[in-house]
C-alpha cells in the first residue's frame, strides 16, 4: 500500500500510517528500531533497497530524508514538505516514509523526523553520502543511538577518517570499518591457532582505501608492533602478512571473493572472504546498538600517523606507514627489502 502526500505535515504523515495499518491489519509492534536514512534524489533508491534487505532481519520503521536544493529563488523561499508512505508489500518487513523537504524546512529536518520515530525503540542514522564531519552534533545525529557513516564513499577517504576521530563520539561508527569485520575475525583466528611473537605486520590494500587502512590502525593499536601499509591494484583489501618467530601467517585474498590462508607448519587453506553488498553492511550494524570501544581506539591510534609526515623509513616513526599530505599513501618499498627489527612483543588481535 502506497500513499502519496503533498504539501504535507507530521501529523498528516502519521495520521495515514493509522489509516494504512487498519486497512491492512498491520500492528506497529514488531518493529524493533527507527532506521532514518539521510541522502540525496541520486542515491536514495540504492540506499532503501539495501535498507529494506536488512529490514528482513531487523524489522524497522525506515524514514528516508531528501533534501532538495531549489535553483529558483523563487522556489528556495517556499518551504513544502511531500510525503510517500509505503505500508505492506511496498515497504517489506516494516514500514517506510520518504521525506522530500524543500524550503526552509531543509534547516529543520530534525523538526519532521522527530513525531515519526517509533516510541521507546531505538534510533539510528545513516548517511550513505555527503555525512557531517561531526556526526553526533548534527540536528538529525542528535536523536540516535547510533551513528553510520562511510567514508569509503567521500572524495578525500583519508582526511575524512581524520575528521571521524576528532569528532568520535560513543555511537558512532563507519561502514569501512563494518567491511573489515570477516578479515578482523579471520585473523583472531588465525592467531590464536599459533603460539607465536608477532613481530611486524604488512596491510596490502588499495590506495585511498579506508578499510586499509583501519585495519591497519587496528592491528597496529591491537598489537603493538610496527605496521606497514603497501599499495596494490585491488579490489579493496589483498592482503595481510604477520611476521612472527615462528614463520609467517599470510592472508591473501587477489580476487575480492577467495583468500587463501598460510601460516607456518600447516597446510594452506582456502576462505571465504568475499565483498559484501552494503545490505549486509547495515544488518551487522544494526545487531548491535552500543558504542564500538575497538573502533573508537583504532581511529584514535591510526590519526596521529594519518597526519604526520613521511620520515625516513616508509612505515614512519611508529612504523604504521603513512604519507604528507594527509590523503596519500605512501609507496612501500620492494617487498624482499631489509625490514628494521624490533623487540619481539605479543599480544592476540582481540
Amino acid at each position: 500500500m502506497k500513499t502519496d502526500l503533498t504539501d504535507t505535515t507530521a501529523s498528516k504523515i502519521n495520521k495515514a500510517l493509522v489509516l494504512g495499518r487498519r486497512a491492512i491489519g498491520t500492528p506497529a509492534v514488531g518493529m524493533v528500531l527507527t532506521l532514518v536514512i539521510v541522502t540525496d534524489e541520486e542515491n536514495a533508491y540504492d540506499a532503501l533497497r539495501a535498507a529494506s534487505d536488512a529490514a528482513h532481519e531487523h524489522p524497522s520503521r525506515t524514514l528516508v530524508v531528501i533534501k532538495r536544493v531549489s535553483r529558483s529563488p523563487r522556489d528556495r523561499t517556499t518551504s513544502r514538505l511531500d510525503a510517500e508512505v509505503r505500508l505492506g508489500a511496498d515497504a517489506g518487513t516494516g514500514e517506510t516514509i520518504v521525506l522530500r523537504l524543500y524550503g526552509d524546512v531543509v534547516d529543520h529536518a530534525q523538526s519532521v523526523v522527530l513525531p515519526l520515530l517509533l516510541p521507546d525503540a531505538p534510533v539510528v542514522v545513516w548517511w550513505p553520502v555527503n555525512a557531517p564531519l561531526d556526526p553526533a552534533r548534527d540536528p538529525l545525529g542528535a536523536l540516535a543511538q547510533r551513528r553510520v557513516t562511510d567514508t569509503y564513499a567521500c572524495e578525500e577517504p583519508i582526511r575524512e577518517l581524520v575528521a571521524r576521530a576528532d569528532a568520535y563520539a560513543p555511537g558512532d561508527t563507519d561502514l569501512s570499518w563494518t567491511r573489515i569485520t570477516p578479515w578482523r575475525s579471520m585473523l583472531a583466528a588465525a592467531l590464536d591457532q599459533v603460539d607465536c611473537e608477532v613481530q611486524s605486520v604488512e596491510v596490502e590494500g588499495e590506495e585511498y582505501n579506508p578499510s586499509c587502512e583501519l585495519l591497519a590502525m587496528w592491528l597496529a593499536d591491537r598489537l603493538d608492533v610496527p605496521v606497514r601499509r603497501t599499495v596494490s591494484d585491488g579490489p579493496g583489501l589483498t592482503a595481510v602478512r604477520m611476521d612472527t618467530d615462528c614463520g609467517p601467517v599470510v592472508l591473501d585474498r587477489a580476487d575480492g571473493s577467495l583468500a587463501n590462508l598460510s601460516i607456518q607448519g600447516q597446510p594452506g587453506r582456502a576462505v571465504a572472504l568475499k565483498r559484501r553488498e552494503t545490505a549486509e553492511l547495515i544488518a551487522e550494524e544494526l545487531r548491535r546498538l552500543d558504542p564500538d570501544d575497538t573502533y573508537a581506539s583504532a581511529l584514535r591510534y591510526g590519526v596521529d600517523r594519518l597526519n604526520a609526515p613521511a620520515k625516513g623509513d616508509p612505515a614512519g616513526e611508529d612504523g604504521l606507514a603513512v604519507a604528507a599530505p594527509v590523503g596519500t599513501v605512501a609507496k612501500a618499498p620492494a617487498k624482499d627489502a631489509a625490514r628494521e627489527k624490533t623487540p619481539v612483543r605479543k599480544a592476540a588481535a582481540k
